[in-house]
Formats: C-alpha cells, sequence, structure tokens
C-alpha cells in the first residue's frame, strides 16, 4: 500500500519545499501544482531544488483564484498525473503547502492499509450543513457565479440579485445529489480514478465551472456516485472562524495539536518555526495509534470565537468595540443602587457599608463632583471625581468603574438631581440591583431655607425627572433587579423594605436586622407636601403621605384581647 500526495503550492515555497522533502523521504509520491500567479525565477528555482526527488512531479500550472472552478481544474491535473505517474499508489491525499503532518508518515500509511476501501471526504447534504458563510447554501448549485467574489464583488452581488429577482435557476445535472464539505480529502485510487473517467465528467465539469466555490462540492459530490464506503470526515484539522476565514496556527499552538491527534493540519504559519521543527523531526515522531480526534480541542476553538465575537461582559476597548444592545453585558459584576436613602437616613452610606459590605459610595453622578466612598479624588480605572470628565462620556465612566473593581461590591446612591444619561443602562443591566424611595428628593427642599417659589420650582421638576426615571426602570426592556417603595409607604415601617435590600443583595449579615440607621426628621414634612399642592404642583409620587402628622409615629388599632384556653 501507498500513499501518494498532492499538494497545491501558491507561496512560501520554501516551507513547501520542506514538506514535499518530509513526505517524498517516507515513501509518498508528491505531484505538485504551483499557481500559475508564481512568477517563472521563483517557480524554476522551486523546481530545481526538488529536482533530486525521484518520486516528486510537477504538473502543468493553473492561474488559481479562491471560489473559483480553478482549484478543482488544478487538483484534477495534479490527481491525473498521480494515476498515470505512480501505479503503486492506493490513496491519494489532498494538500496545500501550508498543511503540516502532525505525526509520523508511517502512521498514516498503516492506518490507511488498515482501510483499503474507505473513503475520508466530508460529504453533507445542504440542509445538514449549519457552517456556511455568505447567506448561500442551496443557491449556490442553482444560480451562476460566473465574476470573482473577491475581485468584482459588486458585479458578483448584482448578478446574484438578478437572478433572484428574475427567478433564474440552473437545474442539477440527473442523478447528482449536491453536496458539501472540506475541500482537503483522501480518496481511494479506485474511486478517484472512477471520477476523473466518468463518461459525464464534461457535463459534470460544466456545471461545477458556474457553482460557488466548487471545490466545496465537486468531490463531496461525485464520491457519492462510485463509492458507498465514505468516512464523511477529513483527515485534515482545519478550523474555521465565524467568518468562514481558516484558523491560522502559531508556535504557540503545538501543544494544542498534539493534543488533536490529528494527522495533518492547516494553515501552518510559514514563520512558525517551532512547530516545523517540531512536527518534522523523526526524533520527536511517536507512533500513538490514536483515533484523529478534532473534537478535543473545539471547545477550545468555541471559546476564543465567543471571546472573539462577544467579548467580556463588562469590557470594552478600543480593539473591541461593540455595537449597542449587541455588547455581552453592560457590567462586569453586580452593584447596586439606592435611590432616596440617604434622603430619608442620616448616614445611611456608613450604616450600608457595615450591613451589606463592599464599597458604598454617595452619588457619583452628582453634578457638582463624583461623591467616591471617603471623599476620594480618585479611584481605580484612572477615574477622577472630575464632573466635567465623567458626563463627556457617563457610560464609560460607569462601565470602568465596574470592571476595575471586580470582586469588590460597588454601591452608590442616585437621584433625579444626578445626570440621568446613565438610567437606560443601569435599567437594561442584569447586574443591577436598584431600589427607590420615590418622591425622597422632597426631604432636603423641605429642610432647605429657600423662598417656596423656587421650592415649587424644583420640586416639579425634580418630580418630572423622577416620573421618567420610573418610567425607565418599570419598561418592558428593563432586566435589573428592582424594588420601589413610595416614600409614604417606606416610612410607615422602614425596617421591612431595609431587611429586603440586606437579604436580596445577600450581605455578610446572618441574623435579621435589629435597628435601622436614623431616620432623618419629618415632622411637618406632610404640611410641606400639602403646601405644594396648595400651591399647585401635586407631589404624587410621595403616595398617599398624611399631612397631619409623621406616618412613622401614627398610632395603629389595638387589638382587641383575646382568651387562649
Amino acid at each position: 500500500m501507498s500513499l501518494g500526495v498532492v499538494m497545491l503550492v501558491h507561496d512560501a515555497l520554501d516551507r513547501a519545499g520542506q514538506l514535499v522533502r518530509h513526505w517524498a523521504g517516507h515513501g509518498c509520491p508528491v505531484v505538485i501544482h504551483v499557481d500559475k500567479r508564481v512568477k517563472r525565477r521563483a517557480y524554476a528555482s522551486f523546481v530545481n531544488d526538488l529536482a533530486d526527488l525521484e518520486n516528486v512531479r510537477f504538473c502543468s500550472r493553473h492561474r488559481c483564484e479562491w471560489g473559483t472552478w480553478s482549484l478543482v481544474a488544478a487538483s484534477q491535473t495534479a490527481s491525473e498525473l498521480m494515476l498515470k505517474s505512480f501505479p503503486e499508489v492506493s490513496h491519494v491525499f489532498l494538500a496545500s503547502g501550508s498543511c503540516l503532518p502532525l505525526r509520523p508518515i508511517q502512521e498514516m500509511q498503516d492506518y490507511l492499509a488498515n482501510r483499503p476501501r474507505t473513503n475520508f471526504i466530508e460529504s453533507v447534504t445542504t440542509a445538514d450543513v449549519p457552517w456556511t458563510v455568505g447567506g448561500l447554501d442551496k443557491e449556490r448549485f442553482t444560480l451562476q457565479f460566473p465574476f470573482s467574489w473577491k475581485r468584482h464583488r459588486t458585479l458578483f452581488d448584482i448578478y446574484v440579485r438578478l437572478q433572484q429577482r428574475l427567478k433564474i435557476r440552473r437545474k442539477v445535472p440527473e442523478g447528482l445529489v449536491p453536496h458539501l464539505g472540506s475541500q482537503w480529502w483522501c480518496l481511494t485510487r479506485q474511486t478517484l480514478s472512477d471520477i476523473l473517467n466518468d463518461p459525464n465528467r464534461e457535463v459534470y465539469d460544466a456545471y461545477f465551472q458556474k457553482v460557488w466555490i466548487p471545490d466545496e462540492s465537486y468531490y463531496q459530490t461525485l464520491v457519492r456516485q462510485f463509492s458507498t464506503n465514505i468516512e464523511s470526515r477529513s483527515l485534515t484539522l482545519s478550523k474555521f472562524d465565524y467568518q468562514g476565514k481558516p484558523h491560522i496556527f502559531y508556535d504557540d499552538h503545538l501543544q494544542l495539536l498534539r493534543r488533536s491527534d490529528c494527522f495533518v493540519a492547516r494553515k501552518i504559519w510559514p514563520q512558525a518555526n517551532k512547530l516545523y521543527d517540531s512536527f518534522l523531526s523523526d526524533a520527536g515522531a511517536i507512533m500513538s495509534e490514536a483515533e484523529p480526534n478534532p473534537g478535543k480541542i473545539d471547545r477550545i476553538f468555541s471559546k476564543a470565537v465567543e471571546r472573539r465575537t462577544r467579548g467580556r461582559p463588562g469590557l470594552f476597548m478600543q480593539s473591541r468595540y461593540p455595537r449597542m444592545g449587541f455588547e455581552n453585558g453592560l457590567t462586569g459584576s453586580t452593584y447596586a443602587v439606592f435611590e432616596g436613602f440617604t434622603e430619608v437616613f442620616e448616614d445611611f452610606e456608613g450604616w450600608l457599608e457595615r450591613a451589606i459590605g463592599g464599597r458604598v459610595h454617595g452619588h457619583l453622578f452628582a453634578p457638582e463632583r463624583v461623591e467616591f466612598a471617603g471623599g476620594q479624588r480618585e479611584f481605580s480605572g484612572a477615574l477622577t471625581d472630575s464632573a466635567a470628565l465623567r458626563d463627556y462620556d457617563p457610560r464609560g465612566f460607569f462601565t470602568n468603574l465596574i470592571w476595575s473593581t471586580r470582586g469588590e461590591r460597588q454601591s452608590f446612591q442616585f437621584g433625579p438631581a444626578d445626570n440621568q444619561e446613565i438610567s437606560w443602562d443601569m435599567a437594561k443591566d442584569p447586574n443591577a440591583y436598584i431600589a427607590v424611595v420615590s418622591g425622597a428628593w422632597a426631604v432636603p427642599l423641605y429642610h432647605s431655607s429657600q423662598n417656596f417659589t423656587d421650592i415649587r420650582r424644583q420640586a416639579a421638576r425634580l418630580q418630572k425627572i423622577e416620573s421618567d426615571h420610573l418610567d425607565i426602570l418599570r419598561s418592558g426592556y428593563s432586566r435589573a433587579r428592582i424594588r420601589i417603595w413610595t416614600m409614604a409607604e417606606f416610612v410607615q415601617n422602614p425596617m421591612e423594605p431595609l431587611q429586603l435590600v440586606v437579604d436580596e443583595i445577600g450581605g455578610r449579615m446572618s441574623t435579621r436586622l435589629t435597628e435601622a440607621p436614623k431616620m432623618v426628621d419629618l415632622d411637618g414634612f406632610g404640611q410641606f407636601l400639602q403646601n405644594l399642592k396648595n400651591q399647585g404642583m401635586q407631589p404624587y409620587l410621595m403616595g398617599n403621605y398624611p399631612s397631619d402628622s409623621d406616618p412613622a409615629q401614627t398610632p395603629r388599632d389595638a387589638r382587641k384581647p383575646y382568651l387562649i384556653k
């Protein structure tokens, strides 16, 4: 049994020559097709360098281009010469000048000798292929593609749309069921001869010349005509990214390639000296007799594709700035937002830090400055307390703060007087926990000494802002965990919502709260709200706050005593 190698070469001729010597030196005849675009002088030098190898041949050349018939024509020409020049060859393996053998050649020959009638070629119907890129699967067989997708993209697209609009359809030759698969195959001599000597070859060739990317469908379809002994897989490890472009293997992929147990891998970077030295050295060759299993490394490639397309949650950078709504999570960690609590309680930030831990900030989006915890002027992520710098990109400021402090819970205060540009981002962020006491913004106005006309004007403005903010929090697009209490219901029993907040955030305290932070003086606050009503401003966000007394002081109806017998 003998394995023959058909090699398609178009660049990096020095590496290709090294590979040819490796194949030929281990008893594998090699027929080389060199792209006609390679200059004559370089081609002549390449032929001369390999002239000492008796089992190496060069076939006539075609000008090759991706996605066109020229690649199939090149493999046909080289295969015909292989079958003619080396009658002892029983399997023909198609490779490129960047395909690197990963295991000893003898082991591959033994593997094929134990399967003398098996064709290794990926061949699946279009309905079963999820990886076609470009929006064309079945249409690649029913439309015509006379224009190069790479060189004449505009003409390519116009001609496709024209055929679709006119409902032009080509007829698939009778008896053929189109199949797709990797262009790198290993066929038995008998099957390859049957394909090349088929009486209907002219008909098939004429049809596939107008198919898009025919090197992924020509042999994959015709092999079904002449053999039933097919393993629909390639012996060549080739990985593609989400755009359909091949992954390139570098020196740092050495252990990954060894783990795959595959016989051959493409596409190898020409300057990957470590890979070439390791795999082309007989001293390091180990006969493993393992079944090729690219699935061992599929998980790593899947994670790499996901990282490239989606990035890491909460990480925004120049090299990968996602479209709005398509980012992989706005923030990199969970955080809590408290609205109205500092207005209702004295030293709420200190109490909250003791209750739940983490870092508790003031109003990060306050109009005058960024109120970092402890009054800091600078913070993690090279952030400063400058309101002007923050407001240049509020979303960037916010995501940077959360990303830079991963592992430490961040909590901060927010209210209608703050910059509201971050409202939608917080509402749509699953990492956010937002607790709101609506209407609490009126408490500082109550304690202020301003003219009542100015107070009324500010109250109307703040209520409008908070109302819009609450509409955002209650919208169907919100993904944050949100708790909202009106001022009236909150002050009736503040311990219950505080306990709920602590429990849901997952604080460090293992027992129930025994005391709440000290509430600010609210005596006369109800009358203040009534005065706003009297002046024509309706403070509806506070809920049904009584005007005659502090609701926290309102006595409850005494229960009637009863006797248990």
